[in-house]
């Protein structure tokens, strides 16, 4: 294969793998150190956040308005029975998804409800007899992930967050199982080949969906189906930069599948109804398995798999909880805290469940501290003042408004550039069909 054909090859390979790439090294550094409030937990145990998330939560696009409990699965083990909390009504989701970030299921308010209830979730291919077939949610791969999101509508609301937490549980079905966890790359493969080693690895370890293994084979050349030793530690120089620059072609495509469009109206907000909707294949409990939630071409869907693993890594289904972003005001300008900004709703987002507006840095898409400590704002927060005719108005700027109304509705801006995101959980359906319109973001 000439030099030309390869970086083309090694730069699909990277869009159709990152996103197991960057979903198993997330999985393996939780399990090694934790992530910001949530500790480090072995395979099959749940790590509980103490309080919501901020910066220093250094995961892209993490939301603001709830609580998350973590647990990394390994189902080598065997299934894990995990008993569910009422709630009470409030809201909260659990969702599996497996090493490849496909969302397998959901379970909570919108998709299950909120009585207690106790599932079953199985590895691949298991034969065994659930306790209650009807409560089963079988994982694709054997590594998969397991984050559960508690409502909580600020300090006050936490003891009852945390209540809710120490009754879920997570155990063995059958006690006595080893966990195999994930296999480990060469470690003396070169840096800017460990990409591809990972990928080799977790691929062989973790097989896709079966109508994925035809466009898997395309990927020979590359070393990518090689068993045993690994062919990138002493690769030919020609080949190793023909890999290289694929990459970084790879990788130049996943981040344009992250901008807005350059055509896109001045000041609209993208929606990522359909980001997620890649998952074609194993739709389990709480999913919808309709072709108005699936990506019919899966050379569209890899890409589109990728974008959501770069910008909003283990992420909801629109319809359990949409999310729209924006980058530019509404004459088409950056966002920067350089300005002042104002985002008026005459009427507050048809969200079943609530609403709220979160602030990030760009390009990192973090959190960033602020005088106040409020990084998202929405029907929740405390205080807000409404117009006469019920509209509301939020300030978005880096220095705190000095109008009393305004400072009430202060979502504090970054120094720089920002990307703010309005996530609606439980969607109404003028969200979902696309009519509902968000009001763009005026400079003040």
């Amino acid at each position: 294969m000439n030099q030309p054909d390869l970086e083309a090859l090694a730069a699909d390979a990277y869009v159709y793998g990152y996103p197991l790439v960057a979903g198993l090294t997330m999985v393996e550094r939780f399990v090694r150190g934790g992530l910001g409030t949530l500790p480090a937990a072995p395979f099959n145990h749940i790590s509980h956040a103490t309080r919501l998330a901020g910066p220093a939560d250094d995961f892209v696009s993490v939301n603001n308005d709830t609580v998350y409990s973590i647990a990394q699965l390994d189902l080598s083990e065997g299934p894990q029975v995990l008993r569910v909390p009422d709630t009470a009504d409030a809201y909260y989701v659990l969702q599996l998804i497996d090493a490849w970030t496909d969302n397998v299921a959901y379970l909570g308010r919108r998709a299950t409800g909120t009585g207690s209830q106790t599932w079953l979730i199985v590895p691949p291919g298991w034969h065994g007899s659930p306790p209650d077939p009807e409560r089963v949610v079988e994982l694709p791969t054997t590594i998969g992930t397991l984050v559960g999101r508690f409502a909580c509508t600020g300090p006050d609301d936490l003891p009852r967050v945390r209540a809710l937490q120490a009754a879920l549980e997570l155990d063995p079905l059958e006690p006595g199982g080893l966990v195999a966890g994930l296999p480990e790359p060469d470690a003396d493969v070169p840096e800017r080949l460990a990409f591809f080693e990972r990928l080799r690895v977790w691929m062989q370890a973790f097989p896709p969906a079966t109508a994925d293994i035809e466009y898997q084979r395309r990927f020979a050349p590359l070393g990518l189906l090689d068993d045993g030793a690994s062919p990138y530690r002493a690769a030919a120089p020609e080949w190793t930069l023909a890999l290289a620059k694929g990459l970084a072609a790879g990788r130049e495509r996943v981040e344009d599948a992250t901008r807005p469009p350059e055509d896109h109206p001045p000041g609209e907000w993208r929606s990522a109804l359909h980001l997620f909707d890649y998952n074609t294949d194993h739709l389990g409990p709480g999913t919808l398995d309709d072709p108005e939630w699936r990506i019919p071409d899966r050379r569209a869907a890899y890409l589109s798999r990728a974008a959501a693993a770069r910008a909003g890594l283990w992420g909801n289904h629109a319809y359990e909880a949409s999310f729209a972003m924006t980058y530019h005001d509404s004459d088409g300008r950056p966002l920067s805290g350089v300005h002042d900004y104002t985002l008026r709703f005459e009427q507050p987002p048809p969200a079943g469940a609530f609403w709220s507006v979160t602030m990030y840095s760009v390009p990192d898409y973090y959190l960033v501290e602020n005088p106040i400590d409020r990084y998202s704002i929405g029907d929740r927060t405390p205080g807000l003042v409404h117009g006469e005719d019920g509209s509301l108005t939020l300030a978005l700027q880096h220095d705190q408004p000095e109008d009393p109304p305004a400072a009430a509705n202060w979502l504090p801006t970054p120094p720089g550039e920002f990307r703010p995101i309005l996530r609606i959980y439980q969607p109404g359906p003028a969200v979902l069909d696309g009519s509902y319109q968000i009001p763009p973001i005026h400079r003040v």
